[in-house]
């Protein structure tokens, strides 16, 4: 396994924020200080650069296997590279859904070699369904380590409730997507102004916000965890504060979109633009940023959700989904830190630390003994999203032609330079 030498970089994690060199061998940090002298197979001049703990993505669809038109593994592990991530959960609704050991192994085999550790999200009902709970002890003993039937909610709330208390026996972390499909009734964006401005129907955030409260209750009623998916909503925010106030077990996230865009992007009828939750109003984003500057929101994750040029052709008829791998730490950087909003050492926090701690995962640091999973990033450098130049399959992102300040530069995981995108 080659060496590497990182001389004079902003070494910043949770805990410390300095200028340093950082020497790394068989994987790990073996030194952190000034003037070092090792022989190194690599050496780079971290100058004017950050280096901090790479992100883990908590919330991803690769899409693989069964649509993998839209996105594969790999292409979805050169994706997470490319924006600085070396850990992503990997969401059920594939075909056939993440349901069996054998689907579990598929995914834990095809990305091995990938240098980004990829934990399949085993589905709570059966083929997601909603009819009958899956196996989870089977599940788990295949290498998951959380269970969703994200993509869609479980519907039935005792089904819920049982699958909440099954996780106090097995462990497994249950994450939800809060949607009320009988309030949605075919929306296809924020109902609201821009909705009837449009003449399209809308997707009424009482859908979310019942749901999440709905989670919460079932979740306290029987001591256990409960993770909230992608957050959009002023009323889902408040209410997670108040049950965290309250020694609730929940945990929740949310997306850069959401802290950054309201739904008067939807006025150029383009289906880039849409998602599930959908881009909400200026309040909403307001209710975010305070929720992740507070503690209320715990992660920021992309729900990176592909899709086909051709499919995302009509806007009323297109799947929902935007891809993010690839901007979510350049978006986060752009509005939360240049704005003045959040320190560094709280994006390392959002995006780094807390979805591994969530999950029980080993925490990467800039420490010496630590496994060497970093991001080297130009933190100042200006870009513009370009589609064409991402390393996903699809180029459906909200950021299209936006100017972003900050850009993973160099992605190292276990010691290993697996993106370099200095000469970018």
């Amino acid at each position: 396994m080659p060496s590497l030498l990182i001389k004079n970089i902003r070494a910043v994690d949770a805990e410390i924020d300095k200028i340093t060199d950082v020497f790394i061998d068989d994987g790990k940090i073996r030194e952190i200080g000034e003037n070092i002298c090792r022989d190194a197979d690599e050496i780079i001049d971290g100058s004017g650069l950050v280096l901090m703990p790479s992100l883990f993505d908590m919330h991803v669809h690769f899409r693989d296997p069964g649509f993998t038109h839209k996105e594969d593994i790999l292409t979805g592990c050169a994706a997470a590279l490319a924006g600085g991530v070396t850990g992503v959960l990997a969401m059920p609704n594939t075909k056939p859904p993440c349901d069996s050991p054998e689907t579990i192994r598929y995914i834990i085999e095809k990305s091995a070699d990938t240098g980004v550790e990829v934990y399949p999200v085993g589905c709570i009902t059966n083929g997601m369904s909603g009819s009958s709970l899956c196996d989870f002890d089977k599940l788990k003993n295949a290498g998951c380590i959380c269970i969703s039937d994200d993509g869609r909610p479980v519907e039935n709330a005792e089904m819920m409730r049982r699958a909440l208390e099954l996780s106090n026996e097995n462990g497994l972390l249950v994450a939800s997507h809060c949607e009320d499909l009988s309030i949605i009734d075919g929306g296809i964006m924020n109902k609201g102004e821009t909705s009837e401005k449009l003449g399209v129907r809308g997707m009424d955030r009482a859908s979310e916000d019942y749901i999440t409260s709905r989670e919460m209750i079932l979740a306290d009623s029987v001591g256990a965890r409960i993770h909230i998916c992608h957050v959009s909503t002023e009323g889902s925010t408040a209410m997670i504060r108040f049950a965290k106030s309250r020694g609730v077990k929940v945990t929740c996230e949310t997306a850069p979109h959401y802290f950054m865009l309201t739904d008067k992007l939807l006025e150029k009828r383009d289906a880039d633009y849409r998602m599930n939750p959908p881009l909400r109003t200026s309040d909403d984003v307001k209710a975010i940023i305070e929720g992740l500057k507070d503690g209320t929101i715990d992660c920021i994750i992309t729900d990176h959700a592909p899709h086909a040029p051709e499919e995302k052709a009509d806007f009323e008829k297109a799947p929902n989904g935007v891809v993010g791998l690839e901007t979510s730490l350049a978006a986060a950087l752009t509005a939360l830190y240049h704005s003045g909003e959040i320190t560094l050492s709280k994006i390392v926090e959002l995006m780094c630390v807390n979805p591994r701690r969530i999950l029980g995962l080993e925490i990467p640091a800039v420490q010496v003994g630590k496994i060497a999973d970093l991001v080297i990033v130009d933190i100042d450098r200006k870009w513009t999203v370009d589609p064409e130049k991402l390393h996903s399959k699809s180029r459906n992102t909200v950021f299209k032609g936006m100017t972003l300040t900050g850009k993973p530069l160099v992605t190292i995981s276990k010691g290993v330079v697996r993106y370099d995108g200095r000469n970018n």
